[in-house]
């Protein structure tokens, strides 16, 4: 039997990295966001959140759209519906392991030896 703690290794490590965690979390509350507005929202620089974008669209959980607004080129991000799944499963999922890691009854450690 696998402690809560052992599962934490399971989790989707392209949901579960922290900048795409957020990125897929601000998504799963609007329609879509502007990489402007992510990057301000998330705190990356515009290189790092653009390889996570790249990253989170390449396992197609969001697309990206770019257009011509006025005279300027925006660049909006819309999450997909296996993306809006993910992330709802992946907080469901860590809901679950704090709820068991909350239950959870370690065997008697060892006694300390340096004592």
């Amino acid at each position: 039997m696998t402690t809560p703690f052992e599962s934490l290794a399971g989790l989707d490590r392209l949901v579960h990295e922290p900048a795409r965690m957020a990125i897929l979390t601000a998504l799963a509350a609007c329609k879509s966001a502007d990489f402007l507005f992510l990057q301000n929202l998330t705190g990356l620089t515009k290189g790092n959140l653009s390889t996570h974008l790249t990253r989170l669209e390449e396992g197609k959980l969001i697309e990206v759209v770019k257009e011509i607004v006025g005279k300027k080129m925006v660049t909006r991000i819309v999450l997909t519906e296996p993306g809006r799944a993910a992330i709802n499963q992946h907080w469901q999922r860590l809901q679950e392991l704090r709820d068991q890691a909350e239950q959870w009854q370690a065997e008697e450690p060892p006694p300390d030896e340096t004592a």
